[in-house]
């Protein structure tokens, strides 16, 4: 018994040394570097190495008696596997933890995306359109008027959100549509208040209760305001409606198009456009909702999005 206890204290302390040369070396410096064959052939010398010592030392150490006809068999053989064993083990333990390793590194870098997708649709006033929208508001502060006032408290809404609101996560649906509200009232003083912008806002007391991400609606109506030509062609026109129908959440918009118009309006407001929009769907809201943004006709686009509330 003393014999045996030895024996088995001292081939784990040996193993737990050929298994760390596998586990720490052998499958980092080869095998996760694509040297397959190097792998093989190292994993193998360190097999029979192995092998090979505790067959010179095991029986001299503990005098082993091998006159009992098929000991010394079954003793190489008992050594052939139990090395076998402890390198394939710390092989795959070894393989399996780095493969986890860069499973989790995919998957934080796909959030990491997500985030950037995130944080770029969340994008700021452009500081022209904010200089002459100061600008215009300062030109008619000289004949005090509510229409100054109102110009004031739309780019006070529109900069709070944009510095407070769009950096939650979600937001609440009047929260969104108020930036976008706000958006649209700058855009008109542009103009003096000659645009054909229609809002249609309906079941507000429900709205106030949804949570939506941040720039979902204000990107959409950007885009609408960039494409319709509004300000330049007097028939341009945007209508938004915003509703809720049995648990699911609706926004339309419906645009004019200019066929002559080979330039974009350029609106003050950069967002990034249905791919994005279309990202950071898929992660709130998987398999949850329907987008659909085309041209409908010859002078006319129209964008759908619903998102189904059930849980």
């Amino acid at each position: 018994m003393p014999d045996l206890l030895w024996s088995v204290i001292l081939n784990s302390i040996f193993n737990i040394g050929v298994y760390y040369l596998v586990y720490y070396y052998l499958v980092p410096y080869f095998y996760l570097s694509n040297k397959y064959p190097e792998f093989i052939l190292y994993a193998l010398i360190c097999f029979l190495v192995s092998s090979l010592f505790r067959i010179l030392w095991e029986p001299a150490l503990f005098n082993m008696d091998f006159n009992k006809e098929g000991s010394h068999i079954s003793f190489l053989y008992n050594v052939y596997i139990y090395q076998g064993i402890v390198i394939l083990v710390a092989s795959f333990l070894g393989i399996t933890k780095d493969k986890f390793l860069i499973e989790q590194d995919v998957i934080d870098l796909g959030k990491e995306k997500d985030e950037l997708y995130l944080n770029l649709l969340r994008s700021k006033l452009n500081p022209h359109f904010l200089l002459n929208t100061l600008n215009n508001i300062y030109a008619n502060s000289f004949t005090p008027s509510v229409a100054t006032s109102n110009s004031i408290l739309q780019l006070s809404k529109l900069l709070q959100y944009i510095i407070y609101d769009s950096s939650k996560e979600k937001i609440n649906v009047v929260q969104e549509l108020s930036s976008v509200e706000a958006l649209a009232a700058l855009y008109q003083l542009k103009y003096n208040n000659q645009l054909d912008i229609e809002f249609d806002i309906q079941n507000k007391e429900t709205l106030e209760l949804i949570e939506i991400p941040p720039s979902l609606f204000l990107t959409l109506f950007e885009n609408a305001l960039k494409h319709s030509a509004i300000g330049e062609n007097p028939d341009s026109f945007i209508k938004l409606i915003c509703k809720t129908e049995d648990f699911v959440l609706v926004f339309e918009i419906l645009n004019s198009i200019d066929k002559n118009r080979s330039l974009p309006v350029e609106t003050g407001y950069n967002g990034l456009g249905n791919k994005a929009i279309i990202r950071i769907l898929e992660k709130y809201y998987p398999e949850k909702f329907d987008f659909f943004s085309e041209q409908d006709g010859n002078f006319y686009y129209k964008t759908i999005l619903k998102i189904n509330l059930n849980e």
